[in-house]
């Protein structure tokens, strides 16, 4: 839904509402710009303009209110966007499905359980405790052209081996071909150039030493411990620590390096109690504030005494002393 917007300037402003979007087709410059303020002050009124257009296309269509306001549904878009970036390129089919495709094999959707024979129960196809496991199989029957020196549990097992290994390398050949036609993202893409493929002329890039020294630290120091508590390989050197390590003072003071915060805490101090202290502390100020305290203190016990008692508090009796007799007066005093 494109509309066509006639404005004062004379001039047909497109406006695409899909997109929120409006452009002028027959703007050109009258002439050229002689500054560069001069065009940003141009460029500045017509995307003015533009978006004037785009609220006024806006406000013309059917509305529903809401607590937020009125709200309107913007029509699907019609112009043509070009893309940020090419079409994938579809992925070779794989030698199977060169296969199935030429057989006339149709994939078809399996079942999840399936009938399992030995405990004649239905059990999941694939994962754990699944139907008809070679695993869980305690008997093997022998054939006739069996070898009777072979072990069939320890056969089944390496040709299960190989089943994974040939699967493995037919996934990885097929890498290999996704990655020439560059039917794979960039980051795979960059990954599967790489992979070492049996049969390939190309030799395997060997690792040096160095190398697995470096992969062997990152591995170690994974841990949350920074690799403290792994258990070493014979051999193994500790991982090269890269950085400087956070230095802490000892909680428990001692000699030597437990010193060193008993002397900054000096150092602190000397610098509180120097000759410049005065400036750093009011002594007048402490005085008061302590008098004022004291004060208050005073006055909030006679209260809870006062509260006490009723409200009334008991005068106490005030005894006057004779200055110019020091022992008090006593009777009887022998002459």
């Amino acid at each position: 839904m494109v509309l066509t917007v006639e404005m004062e300037a004379q001039s047909d402003f497109q406006v695409d509402l899909g997109h929120l979007m409006a452009f002028n087709p027959h703007h050109s410059f009258p002439s050229q710009p002689s500054s560069r303020d001069e065009l940003v002050k141009e460029c500045l009124q017509k995307g003015t303009e533009l978006v004037q257009a785009i609220a006024d296309s806006l406000f013309h269509l059917p509305s529903t209110e809401d607590v937020d306001g009125p709200l309107v549904k913007l029509p699907p878009p019609a112009t043509r966007l070009p893309r940020e970036k090419h079409f994938p390129t579809p992925k070779p089919p794989t030698k199977w499905e060169l296969f199935a495709q030429k057989k006339g094999i149709k994939k078809r959707k399996k079942d999840k359980v399936v009938f399992d024979e030995q405990s004649e129960t239905w059990k999941r196809r694939f994962g754990y405790d699944r139907a008809n496991d070679e695993e869980a199989i305690p008997i093997i029957e022998a054939k006739p052209n069996d070898d009777p020196n072979e072990d069939p549990f320890a056969k089944r097992k390496e040709n299960k081996k190989k089943r994974i290994e040939k699967q493995e390398s037919h996934r990885l050949k097929n890498l290999k071909q996704a990655a020439k036609a560059g039917a794979l993202p960039s980051h795979i893409q960059l990954a599967a150039t790489a992979l070492p493929i049996t049969g390939t002329q190309a030799a395997p890039k060997k690792v040096t030493k160095d190398e697995l020294g470096n992969v062997a630290g990152l591995a170690a120091t994974a841990t949350a411990s920074g690799g403290k508590f792994d258990k070493k390989l014979p051999g193994e050197k500790a991982a090269a620590h890269k950085g400087k390590y956070r230095k802490f003072l000892p909680v428990v003071e001692g000699s030597g390096i437990g010193s060193r915060e008993k002397e900054q805490t000096e150092k602190i101090m000397n610098k509180i109690f120097s000759k410049n202290s005065h400036e750093i502390l009011n002594i007048d100020k402490a005085v008061k504030t302590y008098n004022v305290k004291k004060e208050k203190k005073q006055k909030s016990e006679k209260s809870k005494a006062a509260s006490a008692t009723g409200g009334k508090l008991k005068p106490q009796k005030k005894i006057q002393k004779n200055p110019s007799k020091k022992g008090g007066s006593k009777k009887g005093k022998a002459k």
